[in-house]
């Protein structure tokens, strides 16, 4: 695709937090494989740390090895069914719903990757703070405590500490990090969103399913801010999805309708990019307000 050789390097992938959600990224990077466009740098927050760290492992063969992961993963494997577990914390009064170990073990059996060193490509997790509320990039050291980090949603998960400080889910401060991404040096942004934006048709009812519907509505807000800021200054590619998503974020068994839609809609997306010559101009090209309201892909608009 002539585009993609115009957008000014280091180009940056970004992939945001959603839970089971994160199977639309599947599909979105199945769509980029099939392009000439491979990412300098890759920043993730929540589950997509977890798809960022495996496409910073090996960015040729992680639309492949994604899709093979994300097939085989159940609730169980993530959160827990059940009400013991919860009935256990609640009477220990501990200040979360479920421990990690299943995502650790998840995490451990998906990767050969150890450390931030031993990825193919510079990569960060983003985490939040617990002392400032401030989103952090975690980029050295062991790979699993800071992915445990950015994924550990208040309350469903318990904090993580690294290097004497105190983490949770980086969707707290920044689901969608695309600032962070320019703070490693992206000069051109690729935003693969699960989708927040769009709100479920289906309500939780469960905590921890209210506790990550609420995180999503709050979520929203730092996406509508942040992209029409960082496209002042640089191409910003933003995948689209389907859509609202209709499904729960703890619901994992709609993992491959959402990465076929999503593939279907970024490949004609990426087809419909502008040709030309010369670097990208600066902006954004795809509309997340748009796009959360279902509206035809090809109306591309460079904000």
């Amino acid at each position: 695709m002539p585009w993609a050789s115009r957008l000014p390097r280091p180009i940056g992938y970004v992939l945001g937090g959603g839970a089971a959600y994160g199977a639309v990224q599947v599909g979105m990077l199945q769509a980029l494989a099939e392009t000439d466009l491979l990412p300098d740098l890759v920043v993730g927050t929540s589950v997509g740390s977890l798809n960022g760290a495996i496409l910073a492992e090996d960015p040729v063969a992680a639309a492949h090895r994604l899709t093979h992961i994300w097939s085989g993963v159940r609730r169980e494997d993530v959160f827990p069914r059940g009400i013991w577990g919860a009935y256990k914390s609640l009477v220990a009064a501990r200040p979360y719903i479920y421990t990690a170990d299943a995502l650790a073990d998840l995490i451990t059996g998906t990767m050969q990757a150890r450390a931030f060193a031993d990825l193919a490509v510079p990569f960060a997790a983003v985490a939040t703070d617990m002392a400032d509320g401030q989103a952090t990039l975690l980029r050295e050291g062991p790979l699993r405590p800071a992915l445990l980090a950015s994924a550990a949603i208040p309350a469903v998960f318990p904090w993580v500490e690294i290097g004497g400080r105190r983490y949770v889910d980086g969707g707290v401060a920044s689901n969608v990090p695309v600032r962070e991404a320019c703070a490693m040096g992206a000069a051109s942004l690729v935003v693969l969103d699960c989708g927040l934006l769009g709100i479920p048709g289906q309500l939780p009812h469960t905590i921890a399913e209210s506790l990550i519907h609420a995180g999503a509505l709050l979520s929203r807000q730092q996406v509508v801010r942040d992209l029409p800021q960082v496209a002042r200054d640089r191409p910003v590619v933003y995948l689209p999805g389907p859509f609202p998503l209709r499904s729960l974020a703890v619901d994992f068994d709609h993992t491959e309708d959402l990465a076929a839609s999503a593939y279907a809609l970024s490949r004609r997306f990426l087809h419909a990019l502008p040709p030309g010559e010369g670097p990208l101009e600066p902006g954004l090209y795809g509309d997340p307000a748009l796009a959360a309201q279902n509206s035809d892909v090809a109306a591309i608009r460079r904000l």
